[in-house]
């Protein structure tokens, strides 16, 4: 026997029994997200590296450590897209949109690929929602971006996702506080863990989001942004704040939180799962990202929320989904003759927007209704000879046992009015 081939460290397979639950989620976020008239777009899978180099930045962990970057075959170098926020920047700019009226307003589900020690809820290979609004330089966008995710936790029932913000100001505003960091963190060389001793000329605000607890200690007394930030990025954040205050979000600031891509300015925000310590979502400005892609001078906001990670805490949450779709009917046959037809009627009864389902494997009668009941079909039939020359079958309601004869052409009529109606009483308890 050939040796078993298994799924790569940090990865997920989304089997059928389980993929309900990922189609609720996706289906609601862009719902949610359609009212806020963002429309869903779809980039490559992978990219030139230069545009993450250029975007999300050089003294990113996410570039200096978790790209999935290769060399192909024109000697090109090639990312496996780590977050989506670049790709649609670079996707609006390259069609034109980013000069049609503004603003521009995208969403999407799209894999990422970062690789990382997996951790709960993500993966090396892990999808992301997310929202990406250009063009709309005023803190109504931020809100606006805020207030979509918050519907979406919302609407799933998940109520104990916390808000926290902060303003990490513009270049200008970053540039005196970097400053004053390299003046704290040079005091505690001996302390900080060799990326961050790496990140002290080259951008200290990195240090702040370390993930080593001794670098999490130091960085506890550090200067705090909210005090170097300028008028006007002052003015914006207290303008996010009213803003929130009048839509009645709640929200607590946070000075500590500077994200994990360079693209950032101004307005910076999570929503962390207060139970489980998880942040479910994480977005912010972008104001220079076009420039910087080659595109014109464009605002940008947005946020993404890992599906795996949303997932992980609906489920710790005791948050239960709505299930999936049962099967309307199964039709067992005996023979041949009884086989063929049995799948004239599942076509039928399917081109009428119902489940159907036959025996393609060739079981037993007895294995037939033992598969009919593990696939949890709400009725089923068996066909023979007699039914054939009849036309017309025992249709048995397989909660109940009780059953009711019905002529072949009316199979369809029949099951579509008991399964609406078994929908009706479902929805009614």
């Amino acid at each position: 026997m050939a040796p078993k081939i298994i799924a790569q460290k940090g990865t997920l397979d989304v089997m059928p029994t389980d993929s309900y639950r990922w189609a609720f989620v996706e289906h609601l976020m862009k719902e949610t997200a359609k009212y806020y008239g963002y429309r869903e777009a779809r980039t490559p899978t992978f990219e030139a590296t230069e545009l993450f180099l250029r975007g999300v930045g050089d003294t990113s962990d996410v570039v200096q450590k978790e790209m999935y970057t290769f060399t192909d075959k024109g000697d090109r170098s090639i990312t496996l897209k780590p977050e989506g926020t670049a790709g649609i920047v670079r996707a609006a700019i390259e069609s034109g949109q980013i000069n049609d009226a503004l603003p521009f307003k995208a969403c999407y589900v799209t894999p990422c690929f970062r690789y990382d020690k997996p951790q709960a809820g993500r993966f090396r290979e892990f999808h992301q929602f997310g929202i990406e609004c250009l063009g709309a330089p005023g803190a109504g966008s931020d809100v606006e971006a805020i207030a979509l995710a918050n519907e979406i936790f919302n609407r799933l029932g998940l109520n104990d996702c916390k808000l926290f913000i902060n303003s990490i100001g513009c270049k200008s505003c970053r540039a005196k506080y970097s400053e004053a960091l390299k003046v704290y963190f040079s005091q505690y060389k001996d302390q900080l863990c060799e990326t961050c001793l790496s990140r002290l000329d080259k951008n200290p605000m990195r240090i702040l989001d370390c993930k080593s607890d001794v670098c999490k200690n130091v960085a506890k007394e550090a200067p705090k942004i909210l005090d170097y930030i300028c008028d006007d990025c002052s003015s914006h954040f207290e303008s996010v704040k009213r803003r929130l205050d009048a839509v009645g979000i709640p929200y607590e600031i946070d000075t500590g939180i500077v994200r994990g891509l360079d693209y950032y300015t101004k307005t910076v925000f999570e929503f962390v799962s207060e139970g489980l310590g998880l942040t479910v979502c994480g977005g912010g400005r972008y104001d220079g990202l076009s420039e910087e892609l080659g595109g014109p001078k464009v605002t940008g906001m947005g946020f993404g929320m890992g599906i795996e990670r949303l997932l992980l805490v609906l489920e710790k949450s005791g948050i239960t989904l709505p299930g999936d779709l049962e099967c309307d009917i199964y039709l067992c046959s005996i023979g041949e003759e009884a086989s063929c037809k049995a799948q004239e009627l599942t076509q039928q009864l399917r081109n009428q927007g119902l489940w159907a389902e036959c025996d393609i494997v060739g079981r037993s009668v007895k294995a037939q209704m033992k598969y009919a009941n593990k696939i949890g079909a709400r009725f089923s039939l068996v066909l023979g000879e007699d039914e054939l020359a009849n036309k017309q079958v025992q249709v048995k309601e397989m909660a109940t046992g009780e059953s009711q004869l019905v002529a072949f052409d009316q199979l369809s009529d029949y099951i579509s009015t008991a399964s609406i109606a078994a929908k009706i009483d479902a929805l009614d308890e």
